[in-house]
């Protein structure tokens, strides 16, 4: 069991602020992020991340507004499905729906708010925790798979790895999570137009609201664009007046 001792020194490792980090390290992560989100093979593998949060944001949207969430499922071929129940028309649905294609970027930009503050290591844990709650309504074994190997990774970094190298991965994280947020909004408005996706969040929102697809379309990539421009003011400020 852990002594009162330990207890303090791990809520002080977890609360504490780290180091700031080289304002090139801040830099480059962002680099990186952009070449996995630009490149077509990282961005197959890594989308994974991002269809994570897309559909946990379903799943928080639908709990806030009073719907009974039945569970979620993630694919290898990086799609998801959040099932939720309650009616089939409203503010609640309405919200549900519209949460999946910003969630990526506003837990982005919530990350980029906690390195903002070099809460580097609190970022890494509630990563975790996040996780691990929506473990708990994962209904397929690639879900149950994918939820423990991306968990696992991210406690690894943030019980072993030094924190030059918690830094790295933490912000590589974010700034893939901010980036990564505005790629599949162009992907959805490319196979809505080849009739691929009749049954996307933009055409079920459509028909639930006065406004049609493409108006739905074009608000999750303003959204998405602004949450990034914020993200990186809170990412990169610092490090540009650092190098000037």
């Amino acid at each position: 069991m852990f002594s009162i001792d330990g207890l303090t020194t791990l809520w002080d490792r977890l609360l504490g602020a780290q180091p700031d980090p080289p304002p090139l390290l801040i830099l480059g992560t962002a680099a990186v992020a952009l070449v996995v989100v630009a490149t077509r093979m990282p961005w197959r593998i890594a989308r994974n991340a991002i269809t994570i949060a897309h559909e946990g944001g379903h799943a928080l949207a639908a709990l806030l507004t009073g719907r009974k969430l039945q569970g979620i499922r993630l694919h290898s071929d990086t799609s998801g499905l959040t099932l939720s129940a309650g009616r089939p028309t409203g503010p609640g649905m309405v919200l549900t729906l519209l949460a999946g294609y910003v969630a990526p970027s506003l837990v982005g930009l919530a990350g980029a708010w906690l390195l903002g503050g070099n809460r580097i290591t609190l970022l890494l844990w509630i990563t975790v925790a996040l996780l691990l709650a929506m473990l708990l309504m994962i209904r397929n074994v690639f879900g149950i798979l994918s939820l423990l190997v991306t968990g696992g990774i991210v406690l690894a970094v943030s019980w072993y790895a030094e924190p030059q190298v918690q830094a790295a991965f933490a912000y590589t994280g974010v700034w893939f999570l901010l980036l990564g947020g505005v790629r599949p909004v162009g992907e959805l408005h490319t196979l809505r137009r080849r009739g691929r996706l009749p049954e996307s969040d933009a055409d079920q929102l459509a028909r639930l609201t006065p406004f049609p697809a493409l108006f739905w379309v074009g608000l999750f990539g303003l959204v998405n664009l602004l949450l990034l421009a914020v993200g990186a003011v809170l990412l990169a400020g610092p490090a540009l007046t650092g190098i000037a």
